[in-house]
């Protein structure tokens, strides 16, 4: 394919089988999402299937496209089956064993962040067709557009996700999230750690957490555990997305805010009230540590001794970490190899969600930065 990869794509997916089960076959289409110009199309059969395992099929074929030929794009999956698109969106569970591994690997080529469209039957022929297609004899594998067709591969074994996110490889994968806000986040105080007033979340704090929880609630069975900060507001936060994925809750000490001393609990102004000279010389500053608190090159190794820690225990797997502004931006300035200034020019809201992926030979990847659920609403509501 020529030219450069779209930003955007939309996959079309279908499957059927004549008798379910019975002989059965999938279509899948990709779609620039910006011009609607079709990237490429497969149709393929799978021999004896049900529907269910037909159409789970043509959505991991239309996601292998998209990995191929648009690897850096934003997804929106859109399919005529209710089911699948429940099950993948989070709201149904998946009861069925057969379906169980199915959607698991489609979770696995589904980049973080991919949307999935009920649409009507009729707004899915292209796909349809395409399943009939092969089931008529009449085609067999992938069209790329400007080029012949390729016959399928050989269908590769299921086999357990390592990472969703980040290139190939046995990436160690952190979903950081900042806890959400406390009555402190609210009127904008200084909120350290441990030796902090350590404020609980709030109502709306709370409300933030699930509905981050309920977003990432489809990528469950890919998670190993969530990992937190021992902080009241981040312990908090934790044990309602640990609840939300149904896995298990570890405390990392590493991860906790930094100590702001005696300017914690304090607003800005008040601080450049009581002590204008010390507020002068932190800002900006990564070797000064407010009085009785600790400095931004404090955390930092705190922090990445904490990382350490958790990439040994938990070694190519996706894991939910829990924690606080400068903690999470201190990891993504690890993971892009930034010079720690740079955390001065990160803005990172309650509640949001950053995805790192660390790999045993030193290379790292950030996939997402700074998204909240209600941005993806937006995006998903966009694009009707």
């Amino acid at each position: 394919m020529s030219g450069s990869a779209p930003r955007s794509v939309v996959v079309e997916a279908d499957g059927g089988s004549r008798g379910n089960p019975g002989p059965a076959a999938y279509g899948a289409v990709l779609k620039d999402a910006t011009t609607g110009a079709v990237l490429a199309e497969e149709g393929t059969t799978i021999g004896v299937a049900t529907n269910n395992v037909a159409e789970y099929s043509g959505l991991i074929a239309g996601l292998r496209l998209a990995a191929e030929l648009a690897p850096e794009a934003d997804i929106e999956v859109r399919m005529d089956s209710k089911l699948v698109v429940e099950q993948m969106s989070g709201r149904w569970k998946i009861k069925h064993p057969d379906m169980r591994p199915l959607a698991t690997e489609a979770t696995r080529l589904a980049p973080f962040g991919t949307t999935y469209t009920w649409v009507p039957r009729e707004q899915n022929k292209h796909a349809d067709r395409l399943a009939n297609e092969a089931l008529d004899g009449k085609r067999s594998g992938v069209t790329v557009a400007g080029e012949q067709p390729v016959a399928p591969a050989p269908a590769a074994p299921v086999v357990p996700a390592r990472s969703s996110w980040g290139p190939p490889g046995p990436a160690t994968t952190l979903v950081l999230i900042r806890h959400g806000v406390t009555a402190h986040t609210t009127d904008k105080r200084f909120s350290g750690g441990l030796a902090s007033s350590n404020p609980g979340l709030s109502d709306e704090g709370r409300a933030q957490v699930r509905a981050t929880a309920d977003w990432l609630a489809p990528l469950a069975s890919e998670v190993g555990a969530v990992v937190a900060s021992p902080v009241r507001r981040a312990q908090e936060s934790a044990e309602i997305v640990a609840a939300r994925l149904e896995r298990p809750l570890e405390v990392e000490p590493g991860l906790a805010e930094m100590e702001f001393g005696r300017w914690d609990g304090l607003t800005l102004a008040e601080v450049g009230e009581r002590d204008r000279a010390g507020l002068d010389g932190w800002l900006g500053a990564l070797d000064v540590a407010p009085p009785g608190g600790e400095s931004f090159l404090d955390v930092q190794a705190r922090v990445l001794a904490g990382l350490e820690r958790v990439l040994e225990r938990h070694a190519e797997q996706t894991v939910v970490v829990v924690s606080h502004v400068t903690p999470i931006k201190t990891l993504v300035a690890r993971a892009l190899d930034a010079p720690l200034e740079s955390i001065w020019r990160m803005q990172l809201s309650p509640a949001s969600v950053s995805v790192v992926s660390f790999f045993p030979e030193g290379r790292s990847s950030m996939r997402l930065y700074n998204a909240r659920p209600s941005d993806a609403f937006s995006a998903a509501a966009s694009a009707w």
